[in-house]
């Protein structure tokens, strides 16, 4: 089905509501939740909810700017940042993105190595191959028209499975008594026993990336309509608020009965293993009352939400690169023939690079947050400012990319000699968000209010719904 560019990165512009909302769903749903964001609601309890919160506050914000974006109909988020800034902006938004996606992609795989590890005893570090050699395939054979066939499927998976799971669980282990015996009383409380600080350190990040999420924006762009787009994201927002509480009900249910087992019981689950507590009960389900066919069925989520999220993280970066950097500036004449085979060598180079990632990080709640910072602090502000604020300028909006991604580079790569050599870091992942956003917000607003306003040729397609002025400003 794929004869055009088009077709391999935006699905032909013809993408439904119905399969809007499993691609975003599916997309979202990452290891970043499937395990990351589990293993925390394990050690915390429902404060890990800060996590998944900052993604809802961003959905229902995106929803004012999803009809927007799909009005402008380009193929990615640097071809937005051109538009309204200049070049520079798209090559730092595309390397902001290779970056961060590309860490994304590496703890999927990670992600299938446990799965595999878990149910078929396979090495985790086959399991990590093969489920690369998976998600690349899959990616490269047809884009985002194989993303969106089969993330219906996978999104009603995912539901069910997580909602039939908790009552379920919590039924067959004790109930209220068992939980009370097992769980501290803080696990049920609004911050547990962090601080409001530590929320905003979990929170914030999410938000960031939410706001700035390419995959988003390149769904957007998929959609047959401004319509279709909007309503998509009211289905998107209730069922991820759905899923991801239910999966942390999961994640707390499961663990106050793996970890009040014998420490010499095979089932034992430390706290230091609770980023595997969602497979650990799909693999024993019934060691906690979910008949075989339900563990089974939670397996498959967890086989979906690892499979989706990586391959629409590999095509996100790999579009990026063809069409921001060698459409763009290599071979501006390439036929969509040639870009096809150039993004579908790029997927698989990408591929290698997320595997070689994976060694630079202990945890993947580690890697989640640095990719989400990535993305947060370096692109989230200058995109949102193209839509918001008329008086942002070329130089701001270059300005503020390059500062938020060098910000999160040099405390990361500082963290990684720290660490090496000390023992220690400099700043824990979760707050790296809150030096870097605010260094880009601050040079954004500072460098355009000290340079000259941009002509409307600039700003005014972002602002219009007249298809008429939209083509006089773009043919200016």
């Amino acid at each position: 089905m794929v004869k055009s560019q088009e077709d391999f990165m935006v699905a032909g512009r013809k993408v439904s509501t119905a399969k809007l909302v499993g691609t975003l769903l599916c997309t979202w749903m990452g290891s970043g939740s499937l395990l990351a964001g589990a293993g925390l609601a394990a050690n915390v309890g429902l404060s890990s909810l800060w996590m998944a919160a900052g993604g809802w506050l961003g959905i229902i914000l995106v929803f004012f700017l999803a009809g927007k974006v799909r009005r402008i109909a380009e193929f990615t988020v640097p071809d937005i940042l051109e538009l309204r800034y200049n070049k520079w902006a798209r090559i730092l938004g595309s390397i902001v993105i290779v970056i961060a996606y590309t860490t994304i992609v590496g703890y999927q795989f990670r992600g299938g190595g446990f799965i595999l590890n878990l149910v078929a005893g396979i090495p985790e570090w086959q399991g990590v191959l093969l489920t690369a050699g998976f998600i690349v395939l899959f990616t490269a054979f047809a884009g985002m028209l194989s993303i969106v066939s089969v993330d219906v499927i996978n999104g009603a998976i995912i539901t069910i499975a997580v909602i039939i799971a908790v009552p379920v669980i919590y039924l067959n282990i004790g109930g209220s008594e068992h939980l009370t015996a097992t769980v501290p009383a803080s696990h049920f409380t609004f911050l547990g026993e962090e601080n409001f600080f530590w929320a905003m350190g979990i929170f914030l990040p999410t938000l960031f990336l939410l706001l700035g999420e390419s995959n988003m924006y390149q769904k957007f762009f998929s959609a047959k309509s401004e319509k279709a787009a909007k309503s998509a994201v009211v289905w998107w927002v209730i069922g991820t608020i759905i899923v991801s509480t239910a999966l942390a009900s999961v994640a707390i249910l499961a663990f106050s009965h793996f970890n009040a087992l014998p420490v010499d019981s095979d089932l034992f689950l430390a706290a230091a293993e609770a980023e595997r507590v969602i497979l650990h009960t799909a693999r024993y389900s019934t060691e906690v009352g979910l008949p075989v066919w339900a563990g089974l069925l939670l397996l498959c989520a967890s086989i979906a939400i690892i499979t989706s999220t990586g391959n629409s993280f590999l095509l996100t970066p790999s579009t990026n690169l063809t069409r921001d950097i060698y459409q763009r500036f290599i071979n501006p004449e390439a036929s969509s023939k040639k870009i096809i085979l150039v993004q579908r060598i790029m997927v698989i180079l990408l591929g290698v690079v997320a595997y070689l990632l994976l060694t630079q990080f202990v945890t993947i709640l580690a890697m989640a947050l640095t990719a989400y910072t990535m993305v947060g602090a370096g692109l989230t502000p200058a995109l949102l400012a193209a839509f918001l604020w008329k008086r942002v300028t070329v130089y701001g909006g270059v300005a503020s990319i390059a500062t938020g991604m060098g910000v999160t580079l040099i405390i990361t790569i500082t963290n990684s000699i720290m660490v090496a050599t000390l023992g220690y870091q400099l700043l824990n992942e979760q707050y790296i968000i809150l030096p870097a956003a605010s260094a880009s917000i601050i040079v954004l607003i500072v460098v355009s209010l000290l340079t000259s306003r941009d002509p409307e040729s600039k700003w005014g397609r972002f602002y219009t719904k007249d298809a008429s002025l939209e083509k006089a400003i773009e043919s200016t």
